[in-house]
């Protein structure tokens, strides 16, 4: 499998997990549970099987504009060292934000889907349409800055079928999150699911970080040689001892 398509995929997986962290994510799974769709006399099953399509479409949005540019990008017929350098740079730049030395501060685009479209459509509607936002990646909080490394890969790979690939993989990871809920029957179920993410919350932002920084280093090593991937190797642990003196986890449910 070509690097970037297989780093693209992981990053997308793993940033689409992160996302569940969401101030919006921790609200899907509160909103849409065995419980609360049984209070709107529908079937949590179907609502789950239509946010998770909706999620999928929304992760091939965002593949579709990224193909888009990996066509463009494909006609500049860039070698692979030139692109694998650029990916390196890119990963190493979102690796810095989410470690908090890029004076951005995570999450960002702080927006939430709409809660009163659970009130005024049917479950398909609000199933689908919220699957989408969350699928898309960019429509909501955006908890890691890999959801940018993800459409950079993408595009760099320069293959529009890889984009999609990974815009789907995006989505559908995002989209499957709704059945976390599953087991929540009963309001003490939805708090032992919340409880169980509260303590997984910290791993799921370090996977995170740890997938870009993954990243930033296979492909500085496959552009630049082992030693540029040794010394951004070095860095990155540096950089982490740093600033886990004064551990953060960003996720405000």
């Amino acid at each position: 499998m070509e690097l970037i398509l297989a780093l693209g995929l992981l990053v997308a997986a793993v940033s689409a997990i992160r996302g569940v962290w969401s101030p919006c994510g921790l609200s899907m799974l509160s909103s849409i549970t065995p419980m609360t769709e049984a209070g709107r006399g529908n079937r949590f099953s179907v609502t789950a099987r239509w946010f998770l399509l909706g999620g999928i479409a929304g992760g091939l949005s965002l593949g579709a504009i990224a193909a888009g540019a990996a066509a463009l990008l494909s006609l500049a017929d860039l070698s692979d060292q030139v692109r694998w350098g650029i990916g390196a740079v890119a990963a190493t730049a979102t690796a810095s934000i989410d470690l908090g030395i890029a004076g951005i501060e995570l999450p960002i685009f702080k927006r939430q889907v709409d809660d009163a479209w659970l009130r005024r459509y049917r479950s398909w509607v609000y199933g689908a349409g919220f699957g989408w936002q969350i699928g898309f990646g960019v429509a909501t909080y955006i908890m890691t800055a890999g959801v940018f490394l993800t459409v950079a890969l993408a595009v760099l790979g320069a293959s529009p079928a890889a984009a999609l690939a990974i815009g789907a993989t995006f989505g559908l990871v995002r989209g499957s999150a709704v059945f976390i809920g599953r087991s929540a029957t009963t309001p003490a179920a939805l708090g032992a699911v919340h409880a169980r993410l509260d303590a997984l919350g910290p791993t799921a932002r370090l996977a995170a970080l740890a997938a870009q920084l993954l990243a930033a280093v296979t492909l500085a090593g496959a552009a630049w040689g082992l030693p540029a991937a040794a010394v951004l190797a070095v860095a990155a642990i540096a950089a982490v001892a740093v600033t886990s003196r004064s551990p953060r986890d960003t996720v405000h449910a």
